[in-house]
């Protein structure tokens, strides 16, 4: 999970530029529309929902956005319809690719994803060709710096985490995703500083790869996140950090 956690913090890092570029705004309404569509409008009574608003606030999106995006789910106000539809495919060296979309038209997203893919040294799969390598799980990570793991483990196994380990830069805690909320919540509590709080697809088994691989995979994950239709890219590699 080292390399996940890499990962999702260059991701959170780069978060602020990706939503000037308004890239971010799009994904997240795109997601506040679907779990409203999906589990209702009222977030109290839908942690999908009430994660989707929480993301959305945390970069700022006006408060009318948040309104209008709830009610394009609920045919309050008319919108577009999404799906949600997964691809599998292999990056460089060999990892596993799991990209989870929201799409308006999937005939125009699959043949867009298998270049993406092939233009960075990887390739599409069949579907299922790589899904069991990922466990569906709550992801908090906290910034060993500004923490003590006793802290963490105690706040986290309290609230009903499933567990809690430490890397070189991190406390993270997993939880099944039905406690995440429960979890992140009572972390927020305590006031520990989170830096990665998502529900994700964590790889079983992670595959290490060279600086040149790396970069090259650096770039697919890039690349895939850039897609308007990409929601999340999830992959299980790890790397070594230099410099």
């Amino acid at each position: 999970m080292s390399g996940h956690s890499k990962w999702a913090t260059i991701k959170h890092k780069k978060g602020a530029a990706d939503a000037r570029r308004g890239r971010l705004f799009t994904k997240l309404i795109k997601e506040i529309t679907m779990s409203a569509r999906l589990g209702g409008g009222a977030p109290e009574g839908n942690p999908r929902l009430r994660k989707a608003i929480d993301d959305a606030k945390a970069v700022n999106m006006p408060a009318d956005n948040i309104k209008r995006a709830i009610q394009r789910g609920t045919g309050e106000l008319p919108g577009v319809t999404y799906e949600e539809v997964a691809y599998e495919g292999y990056g460089p060296g060999g990892v596993a690719v799991y990209v989870e979309t929201m799409t308006d038209n999937r005939n125009r997203t699959l043949p867009e994803i298998r270049t993406i893919f092939s233009k960075h040294g990887g390739n599409l799969g069949e579907a299922g060709s790589v899904r069991f390598l990922f466990q569906k799980k709550g992801y908090i990570a906290i910034e060993k710096e500004k923490a003590s793991e006793d802290a963490v483990m105690e706040a986290a196994i309290e609230s009903g985490a499933e567990d809690v380990r430490s890397t070189d830069q991190f406390h993270e805690v997993v939880t099944e995703p039905e406690s995440f909320a429960a979890v992140k919540a009572s972390l927020e509590e305590k006031k520990l500083p989170i830096a990665v709080a998502e529900v994700s697809m964590l790889p079983t088994t992670e595959v290490a790869l060279d600086q040149r691989k790396a970069e090259q995979m650096m770039k697919l994950m890039e690349a895939l996140e850039d897609h308007d239709d990409v929601q999340h890219v999830w992959a299980n590699f790890d790397f070594e950090e230099t410099g």
